[in-house]
């Protein structure tokens, strides 16, 4: 018997070198983009601190003329649509700028986890935190009175669509514009969405020439669209659907086009 074969006889492997297999690379990967993401105090004032605090404000104190109803009723589907944005775009939006600079991107590309696996890694990174997200903001706006109600299947449809919409524009911006343009964009986005995407402040409150304009924005499709089964009920938004289907056709497939690793 040699060596090696009383080695093994003995229970003593010899190293396989190698890469790992693909689901354990992506799940380790994942979990480090989710790490990552909830340990960066921009991130969390992005994604948690920001829509808790309008939550709150605006359903206790009437700055805002949401229409008949609580106020909670109204906003809390419009800032579930903000979670959505806060996370899928402008969070990541950032990071993955950032990442692309300092050549994080570049490196990863040359290990054995393929492209499509990395961003297939961010995009589960993004679904976690949008599911914590929720889950606070749920819990939130319940203790504030909030009565949702219509078709869960539908609301899962819309924020799902949501996601793939503001990721793929997200990724647009990170793999084609330099780091600090990034930043500066994905935040003025954030607020000019915030403000005109009727996450706070009705559509119906703008000029008509601007509603039909905004009312074709993702966050305004994805906010009336959760308003419509939240709040009155309705079965499936199949406009509000199409739209954001259409945003992320558009945003996925342009950032897979020009999207550049260095």
């Amino acid at each position: 018997m040699t060596a090696t074969e009383a080695g093994t006889a003995a229970g003593t492997f010899t190293p396989r070198p190698g890469a790992a297999p693909l689901p354990r690379m992506i799940r380790a990967q994942a979990a480090l983009e989710t790490r990552m993401l909830l340990r960066n105090g921009e991130q969390l004032l992005l994604t948690v601190v920001i829509p808790t605090l309008l939550l709150v404000l605006f359903s206790a104190v009437d700055i805002v003329d949401t229409g008949a109803g609580k106020a909670v009723d109204f906003l809390a589907p419009g800032v579930l649509a903000l979670a959505v944005l806060s996370t899928a775009f402008t969070g990541q939006a950032i990071a993955t700028g950032f990442e692309r600079r300092y050549g994080v991107l570049k490196r990863l590309a040359a290990s054995p986890l393929p492209r499509w696996g990395l961003m297939t890694a961010k995009t589960c990174s993004v679904l976690v935190t949008e599911v914590l997200q929720i889950t606070l903001l749920t819990v939130i706006a319940f203790a504030l009175g909030w009565s949702p109600r219509g078709n869960p299947l539908a609301v899962v449809l819309l924020l799902v669509l949501g996601t793939a919409a503001f990721s793929g524009l997200g990724l647009l911006m990170a793999g084609t514009l330099k780091a600090e343009a990034t930043l500066a964009a994905a935040n003025l986005v954030f607020l000019l969405l915030l403000v005109g995407g009727g996450v706070i402040v009705p559509l119906e409150k703008f000029p008509e020439a601007a509603q039909s304009v905004l009312g074709l924005l993702p966050i305004s499709a994805l906010s009336d669209g959760l308003r419509e089964v939240l709040q009155h009920g309705a079965a499936v938004p199949w406009a509000d659907l199409g739209v954001l289907a259409a945003w992320a056709v558009l945003g996925l497939g342009a950032a897979a086009r020009f999207f550049r690793w260095e």
